[in-house]
């Protein structure tokens, strides 16, 4: 696989956050940035499926976003007050 070298810019407090980090774990400043960029892509992936699948049920079934407001509101209701958040 090819790899290119970035130049990026952080903050100091983040850069100094990111070298604390990487020492603590024994890796570069690279290997930890490439791993947390991996790791933001895939959130989005899986929350682009999560919203796509939302979507078509919302469709399906004609839910509005006000319907699943009220329909969460009546579920915590529900277990006010029996431990369960």
């Amino acid at each position: 696989m090819a790899v290119s070298t970035v130049n990026i810019s952080f903050q100091e407090e983040l850069l100094e956050q990111i070298d604390k980090i990487a020492q603590n774990e024994a890796r570069t400043r690279s290997e930890l940035i490439r791993e947390a960029a991996r790791i933001y892509i895939e959130r989005k992936k899986k929350w682009g499926s999560i919203f796509s699948y939302g979507e078509s049920l919302s469709s399906k079934y004609k839910f509005t976003e006000e319907d699943v407001t009220d329909e969460i509101k009546k579920y915590r209701e529900s277990k006010a007050g029996k431990n369960i958040p």
